[in-house]
């Protein structure tokens, strides 16, 4: 394994939020502008929320039942001091079959949404939300190869490799599979990354949903054992975990199990990352409006925010127009109406400064 480099103690305001520097690259050149007063508990440098709706059904349809980002959106959620957004997609909404060639109305159109963002120096994350899925067969599992989970990413990260803002989340949540079988697909999806020339940051998940909760777990399948496996030429690369507050971590429930649960649930993880000198970051979490919602919320990002020699940052789960009254959605309201979430949310940004 190629573990990251970079000291974890003793780092820097500067570090902090330009990013650990990994075989000489910078970890994005993005963040500059950022500003933090030092002698004070500080936002994490990424704080984001995925931007819904590009994932909405298997068999996507433009304008039926799935859409990108607004415009609209970013200059929304960037005012309110937010930095980093994550972009769920279908694999199947730009390739209609594997190594088939992209679909160009389809990729033009993320595109456009992906420019919204970046030419403000925001980081878009690119999140093919399928669970190492193609339709429903597991990628290796089935008729749809590791090779063809290469052959997508390879023709995706050529038309974005030129945009250090933009960042490759390998994919959602993969789950119900051979541990060991997807960190061999991951890892072939960043050799085929790194061999088109890209040098954006990778983002890797882990089975079992990606939970940070039970990362540890489940011995020889555990992503604890497997996610030493992983090799990035560029050592650049960093994991991405999901967290939430109910009962069973499915983030389904309106319902907190403690104030501190998710705090609690975070310290495992955060504490093999730092024995392992490996970098994460916390891509779905949600916190719902009961009473003990706020005081959960701030627990658990002030455990990062101690943390952040692990955490890079969090992307919220999640606005989007269609979302209604889902029970962790911050898009504003039909009238213009915040969500409560969203006043939570605001002591923890740290994207204001780049807004010009």
């Amino acid at each position: 394994m190629m573990k990251h480099t970079a000291q974890k103690t003793e780092r820097s305001p500067t570090s902090q939020l330009l990013g650990v520097i990994r075989g000489g690259l910078l970890l994005s050149t993005c963040l500059a502008g950022l500003a933090v007063d030092p002698a004070a508990a500080s936002p994490l440098p990424l704080t984001g929320v995925n931007l819904s709706g590009g994932e909405w059904s298997i068999k996507p349809s433009k304008g039926t039942n799935y859409f990108y980002p607004t415009k609209a959106e970013i200059v929304y959620f960037a005012g309110q001091g937010m930095n980093c957004f994550r972009y769920p997609f279908r694999w199947e909404s730009l390739q209609p079959a594997p190594r088939a060639p992209l679909v160009k109305a389809a990729l033009d159109q993320l595109k456009e949404a992906v420019q919204f963002a970046t030419e403000k120096k925001l980081i878009v994350i690119l999140d093919p939300h399928n669970s190492a899925r193609y339709g429903t067969n597991i990628v290796g599992a089935s008729s749809v190869s590791i090779g063809d989970f290469a052959d997508f990413w390879a023709k995706l990260a050529m038309e974005f490799k030129d945009d250090p803002c933009v960042w490759f989340g390998l994919v959602n949540e993969p789950h119900d599979m051979s541990t060991k079988l997807w960190f061999e697909t991951a890892n072939a999806a960043i050799a085929a990354i790194r061999a088109t020339g890209a040098k954006n940051m990778i983002l890797v998940p882990g089975n079992h949903w990606s939970g940070a909760h039970s990362w540890t777990g489940g011995g020889e399948n555990s992503n604890a054992r497997w996610a030493l496996t992983v090799k990035d030429p560029l050592d650049h690369w960093a994991l991405e975990v999901h967290q939430y507050v109910d009962a069973d971590s499915s983030g389904t429930k309106k319902f907190v199990v403690s104030p501190t649960i998710g705090a609690e649930r975070l310290v495992k993880f955060v504490n093999w990352c730092r024995q392992n000198h490996l970098r994460a970051l916390l891509g779905e979490f949600g916190v719902p409006v009961v009473p003990t919602g706020e005081e959960a919320l701030h627990n658990m990002l002030q455990s990062m925010e101690r943390d952040s020699d692990v955490w890079l940052g969090w992307t919220w789960w999640a606005a989007g127009a269609r979302w209604g009254d889902y029970l962790f959605s911050i898009e504003p309201k039909a009238d213009g109406t915040e969500r409560p979430q969203m006043a939570w949310l605001r002591p923890h940004l740290n994207g204001t400064a780049t807004q010009k």
